[in-house]
């Protein structure tokens, strides 16, 4: 039973972990949005929201797979 809860919560941690940076994109996006920084009049503004969440996802999927590598070994 104590073996299973710590890979539990190991399991949870690490997912935490992994979904970190695209949920500070996400946040990045809105702060950007809501403080009035990031109006429909910026430059390139569907470019650079793009590049911003996929620099989370992706920052997110190494992470991810990183933690995945590491149990497989």
């Amino acid at each position: 039973m104590r073996h299973s809860l710590k890979a539990q919560v190991q399991h949870a941690l690490r997912t935490a972990i992994a979904l970190a940076p695209w949920l500070i994109s996400m946040y990045v996006f809105y702060w950007l949005d809501s403080s009035g920084t990031w109006t429909s009049e910026t430059p390139h503004r569907g470019k650079l929201s793009v590049a911003l969440l996929a620099s989370g996802m992706g920052l997110s999927f190494l992470i991810q797979s990183h933690f995945t590598r590491r149990v497989q070994k």
